[in-house]
């Protein structure tokens, strides 16, 4: 938690009541002026009471004894976060607005606003100002301006302080928190104490005496022979899969979708279907790309390690340059001694950009099980299904058709290679990640 202590200097400024009553003033001397001369004196005269009242009542609000200034370390991209603003004001001002200028990244225009109320539980004033990060990173907030108005509301003061507040934007993690996913972590092959599953898997565990209604093919001959008894082999649901989770950190994953960036989203889906691998036993690691490799995390293994896995993830950052394929898959390759599940999650656009793209992937296939993850280009298909009401219309609808033509032809080659494309909106890419890793996992098709 970042806190702040200042002591703030107040200065007088009008009011919006002062400034539409000093308006109205203005027309009323004209009128004046033209209809009876020997008044017209009396209009500016009048006015300067107004602004005498002003500034009268803006020293009856009282100045601000001490500023402080609550905000949180940490919080999630995407997420709703609150800073908390504490302020001693002696003249006990009935209205108060605060405003805080922060990082671009942690609110929209750099700037969060709103109300301070007396505070319960003492004399000061509080109030909470709601702020939404859009990416990733490290931000701060900088400065914060109180006002507050006097009892005649035509005078209020102004304050202003240095805020020094360090906040970092995390990946969302809070599907991993989800009801579903703790049930699913409960079943018997995950904990974090695995229970071994005989009968499952291809992984040898055991001879057992044969009994009805076990399958035929799992018979051992051998050892039937041997013991004049029929036996059967038990095996074991395979554990210490490899995942690497691979991210396209270019152009095109900066993109935002419904607000966040699709690395954002990516990141998201992935740490939540990590957390459940390692509760699984499986190991996982995460890497990052561009124009070159931006991060390659060792194998961890665990539900103890995924803090590094999320520490890691947060400072993947964001790239405006396209994707080196060619070099991050090969280099990828290299570091893989077994077979492994590789997810790789990106964004194409034609056929043509995703030639090197789909080339590097089919040279991944010979090896490991690749599974391919890009969010549905939502904007394309609402336009592309818009009524069409005027030419400009039309030819927009033509052209997001053709780019969806051609998207899914790139995804039709992707599933001609053997690899497992996973295309959804932003709201079900996770479900849809988990789903298929559980399928994988089940079908004993990693290892």
């Amino acid at each position: 938690m970042n806190r702040t202590t200042n002591k703030m200097r107040a200065y007088p400024v009008p009011t919006p009541r002062t400034v539409a009553a000093l308006a109205l003033l203005a027309p009323v001397g004209l009128a004046a002026a033209v209809l009876a001369p020997r008044l017209w004196l009396a209009v500016p005269a009048l006015a300067l009471a107004v602004l005498v009242l002003a500034v009268v009542d803006a020293l009856l609000a009282g100045g601000c004894a001490d500023l402080r200034v609550h905000a949180p370390a940490d919080v999630a991209v995407g997420a709703e976060a609150q800073v908390t603003i504490l302020a001693d004001l002696p003249g006990r001002p009935r209205a108060i607005e605060a405003a805080l200028a922060l990082d671009a990244r942690l609110a929209a225009g750099g700037r969060c606003e709103g109300t301070l109320a007396p505070d319960p539980a003492g004399d000061a004033y509080a109030g909470r100002l709601p702020f939404r990060p859009s990416r990733r990173g490290a931000g701060d907030m900088t400065m914060a301006w109180l006002r507050w108005t006097g009892p005649l509301g035509l005078g209020a003061r102004s304050a202003r302080a240095d805020v020094a507040a360090h906040v970092r934007v995390l990946p969302d993690l809070a599907p991993t928190r989800d009801p579903a996913i703790q049930a699913l972590l409960r079943q018997s092959q995950f904990g974090m104490i695995a229970r071994r599953l005989k009968g499952e898997g291809t992984m040898f565990e055991a001879l057992a005496e044969y009994e009805p209604g076990m399958d035929r093919r799992r018979i051992d001959w051998k050892s039937s022979a041997r013991h004049a008894r029929l036996y059967a082999k038990e095996y074991e649901a395979e554990r210490n899969n490899q995942i690497v989770f691979a991210f396209d950190c270019g152009r095109a994953m900066c993109e935002p979708v419904a607000g966040l960036a699709r690395l954002d989203r990516a990141l998201t889906a992935a740490l939540t279907t990590a957390w459940v691998a390692l509760k699984g036993g499986d190991r996982v690691a995460l890497y990052g790309f561009a124009a070159r490799v931006l991060l390659a995390t060792p194998f961890v293994t665990g539900a103890p390690d995924f803090r590094r896995l999320a520490e890691a993830a947060a400072e993947l950052d964001y790239h405006p340059e396209e994707a080196n394929f060619t070099l991050a898959l090969a280099s990828l390759a290299t570091r893989l001694q077994r077979r492994s599940l590789v997810v790789v999650f990106s964004e194409f656009t034609d056929p043509a950009g995703a030639e090197l793209m789909l080339e590097s992937v089919a040279r991944l296939t010979r090896r490991h099980r690749v599974l391919f993850v890009t969010l549905a280009d939502e904007e394309l298909e609402a336009i592309a299904d818009a009524a069409p009401e005027r030419i400009q219309a039309v030819a927009a609808a033509v052209g997001a058709a053709s780019l969806l033509r051609q998207r899914a032809l790139v995804i039709q080659r992707l599933r001609g290679l053997g690899v497992d494309v996973i295309e959804a909106p932003h709201t079900g890419i996770g479900g849809r990640l988990l789903d298929s890793y559980l399928a994988i996992r089940q079908q004993e098709g990693i290892g």
